[in-house]
């Protein structure tokens, strides 16, 4: 075979293979376009087709009125997919997030960080991303209606940036009130959150929600959230919103009514407030200087049910700060010291020394285990124990008195030696921590060192400072403190050395002197405002200690009541009836002759009834904290103030005020159309509904 035929013959062989190449080709062109065309063109369309999630709005939270205390509003918010993002080249990814600064009015810088997860390494806490990483990241609130128009309008110089309105929290404060330690806030959720509910199957939450952290925003979260909704939309390669599809509006949350009562916890707050204020202006007779008053608290509770008609603590905070994302400048103002620890609520995790108003528990405590109406003891000016002589307060004396006169004038040592007694007949043994104490055990049953069960998150259960306590903290602390007293640090002060010495030779015996601390509330034992509140409506209900409860019902969206919240006893203090009613009639006389009479005069005692207990506990290096906890057939008030002075003379005026309101006392007269509450005392019924499921106003509004 020749050369041209070799040739000739390759050719051939190659438009064969060319031919047989485009045949195969071709007849696959067939196949995708004809035969499986729609199979394609499916699975085409539902990679280009996403779910948006819509956030639903979330449930109101309202007063016993009806009044709103947390409503919605719409806000337009600017968020950016990364996933979107993550496709376009590095130059034109700083381009768009330029762009995108620019016209929401804020730094490329802080866009950036918030694109972060929160667990990346150059990620600030408070800015960053802490939801789900494949959700679009809001990085603009609150965007001018123009602004968000301009970005869906011109979609193709935004890819992957989302412009849409949003339901976020609002705070109307009717009667211009707080209540942040009692409504909460919310935050986003975090992954690990968002993992959770996934693997419980909860579909209420998404990369995007916000849920209640404080509060009845977290109590009852479940029930605020609502069903998220979802829309279906076909976008391009570049993220962009071509068509819209299918769309399930979701569900919104229910409606959380209240016990709260806004006019209450207006003058609540507003008594507060002004009492701080007068006690930092006032000059602390001891020490020359004036009050700090770094902090109080007030409490109003329904005495024959347990519900918080009104709370306050100061510091406070605006819950408002979180709605469009909190900074960690804020957050660690929150947080600081030096600003008071805003976020703890002193009402329910504040826990103080409760000082003289300890005494009618203890008061019981002696008249159930030996002592009798009848008894008579020296209220001297002072009481010896061991080298110590523990004063009276102004070291003031009334000589020989029964329980009602000492609960009138307040005689620490009347009780001191109730104190030693016990503690000379059952404790001498300073290392037994099983040691019978029937002053312990009184309080114990008037529920002091356990929480109340509020519903309300992070309450705290206070202290019962004995034996066992005193024996637990020593083993704690005894490496410590042994430490120090074997090898002293060159800058231990004579004071520390000497008390290391004592606290690692005997830091667990339970002295006498422990034993008289404890009689009037001083020492080691913390209480609670809510725990010292929840003990005094027991004597004005005949005994029970109810869980107190901010909850009355929850509403759905369409008006229906989900679930009302009935008063839960949680115990029974178990005292005879005559004990109660004989320290009832004695803390009617703090009202009418002892203590807290000078505060109350002109109030009209013959109408309401006011049984009063004023105290003043002092705290080691720091100013006395000032105490008055009082109680009528229908109400418990009790307020606090941390550094604030005398019980009568820092919060008496406050008290009254409140009885005022809740009474409608005008210049002496009672007038329950003035009251704060309709009816004076709290209905049953829960506030009007219209048939699209928004709330009437109250009758005496409207």
């Amino acid at each position: 075979m020749d050369t041209r035929t070799r040739s000739r013959l390759r050719l051939l062989v190659v438009q064969a293979l060319v031919i047989s190449l485009f045949a195969t080709l071709f007849a696959r062109l067939w196949y995708v376009q004809v035969a499986g065309g729609e199979v394609y063109q499916a699975r085409a369309a539902s990679q280009s087709v996403r779910e948006i999630v819509l956030q639903p709005d979330r449930g109101l939270i309202v007063d016993a009125q009806g009044r709103p205390l947390v409503t919605n509003r719409s806000s337009w918010v600017v968020a950016i997919d990364r996933t979107t993002l993550g496709k376009l080249p590095v130059e034109e990814r700083a381009l768009l997030v330029e762009r995108v600064a620019t016209v929401v009015g804020i730094e490329p810088e802080a866009i950036q960080a918030r694109l972060l997860n929160c667990g990346d390494a150059d990620a600030v806490r408070g800015t960053c991303w802490n939801g789900s990483p494949y959700q679009p990241v809001p990085v603009a609130n609150d965007v001018d209606p123009d602004v968000a128009l301009k970005i869906k309008e011109q979609a193709e110089d935004y890819p992957g940036v989302i412009a849409q309105r949003e339901s976020v929290r609002a705070y109307p404060q009717p009667y211009g009130i707080n209540a942040a330690h009692l409504l909460g806030y919310l935050s986003p959720i975090t992954s690990g959150e968002l993992d959770e509910a996934e693997e419980a199957g909860d579909t209420s939450v998404n990369g995007a929600s916000r849920v209640g952290r404080a509060g009845v925003e977290k109590q009852y979260d479940a029930y605020l959230r609502g069903m998220p909704g979802y829309q279906r939309v076909e976008v391009n390669s570049m993220g962009m919103v071509m068509n819209e599809h299918s769309l399930d509006a979701g569900t919104p949350g229910s409606t959380l009514v209240t016990t709260l009562d806004a006019k209450v916890q207006s003058v609540v707050e507003q008594q507060l407030a002004e009492t701080i204020t007068t006690a930092r202006a006032t000059h602390d007779p001891v020490s020359g200087k004036k009050y700090v008053a770094d902090s109080g608290a007030v409490v109003v509770l329904e005495a024959q049910t347990g519900r918080v008609v009104a709370m306050a603590s100061q510091p406070t905070y605006d819950p408002g700060v979180w709605v469009n994302g909190i900074s960690q400048a804020e957050l660690d103002r929150l947080y600081s010291e030096e600003a008071g620890t805003p976020l703890l609520s002193r009402a329910t995790q504040g826990q103080f020394a409760p000082g003289s108003t300890w005494k009618p528990m203890m008061t019981v405590g002696a008249l159930t285990n030996g002592y009798g109406m009848d008894t008579r003891l020296n209220c001297s000016s002072s009481f010896q124990v061991g080298n110590r002589a523990f004063k009276n307060y102004e070291s003031g004396a009334y000589g020989s008195i029964g329980f009602d006169r000492a609960l009138e004038v307040s005689c620490n040592t009347f009780f001191y030696r109730i104190g030693y007694d016990y503690w000379n007949r059952f404790g001498r043994d300073v290392s037994d921590v099983n040691a019978k104490d029937p002053l312990v055990e009184e309080a114990k049953e008037f529920g002091f060192g356990a929480t109340t069960g509020i519903d309300v998150p992070g309450e705290a259960p206070g202290r019962i400072a004995d034996r066992k306590w005193k024996r637990q903290y020593f083993e704690s602390q005894k490496d410590y403190y042994c430490g120090i007293d074997q090898d002293p640090p060159a800058d231990a002060s004579a004071f520390l050395k000497k008390f290391a010495h004592e606290f690692c030779l005997e830091g667990y015996a339970y002295r006498a002197g422990d034993a008289v601390n404890f009689s009037i509330g001083q020492g080691d034992t913390i209480v609670t405002p809510l725990q010292l509140a929840r003990a005094y409506a027991a004597f004005a209900n005949g005994g029970t200690l109810y869980e107190p409860r901010v909850a009355k019902a929850i509403v759905d969206p369409d008006g229906a009541v989900v679930k009302e919240f009935e008063p839960t006893v949680q115990a029974t203090v178990d005292v005879p009836p005559e004990v109660l009613g004989y320290v009832d009639d004695a803390l009617k006389g703090v009202t009418r002759r002892g203590t807290m009479a000078w505060r109350m005069n002109g109030f009209p005692l013959d109408e309401v009834e006011i049984r009063s207990k004023t105290g003043s506990a002092e705290v080691h290096g720091k100013q006395s904290t000032s105490w008055v906890a009082s109680y009528s057939d229908d109400y418990v008030v009790v307020m606090m103030v941390s550094q604030g002075g005398t019980g009568s003379g820092t919060s008496g005026p406050a008290i009254r005020q409140i009885w005022e309101a809740l009474y409608g006392v005008d210049e002496g007269d009672v007038d329950p159309a003035r009251a704060a509450v309709p009816g004076v005392v709290q209905s049953d019924e829960l506030p009007v509904f219209a048939e699209d499921g928004s709330i009437l106003p109250p009758a005496r509004e409207r």
